[in-house]
């Protein structure tokens, strides 16, 4: 079943589902009708059972509700603020020096925000 909140994506990996499939669901999802419910709900905090991987999707769910908020002109989630939310050390989509370049370039701010670099184009879908 396809995740229709940002919350649902993470109890659907704490079920063990795979974090980049059920993002790429959820997009879908959103894409299609675009709405402030999907994105309100807290996930369920990924760190405690993944470490540092959990640490990386618990602020890539807040970037990306951050960045689908204003997209889409929606209210910003309560949650998207917490600490729990934001990396200490940068993390970069791509291990390549050449790429983490254009990567610190290209990363939108509510992922930059977070320490997290990707391409601008990390949440489109084809």
């Amino acid at each position: 079943m396809r995740p229709a909140s940002l919350a649902e994506v993470a109890e659907q990996v704490m079920g063990g589902d795979s974090f980049d499939r059920c993002l790429g669901n959820f997009l879908d999802e959103f894409y299609l009708a675009p709405s402030a419910h999907a994105l309100t709900k807290e996930p369920v905090p990924l760190a405690p059972r993944f470490a540092d991987l959990g640490r990386v999707q618990d602020a890539y769910l807040a970037a990306t509700a951050e960045e689908l908020a204003r997209q889409f002109d929606l209210p910003l989630p309560h949650w998207v603020d917490a600490e729990l939310r934001k990396l200490h050390r940068p993390w970069f989509a791509s291990p390549l020096a050449a790429v983490r370049a254009v990567l610190l370039l290209e990363s939108p701010p509510a992922f930059r925000s977070r320490n997290l670099f990707v391409s601008e184009n990390a949440l489109a879908r084809a």
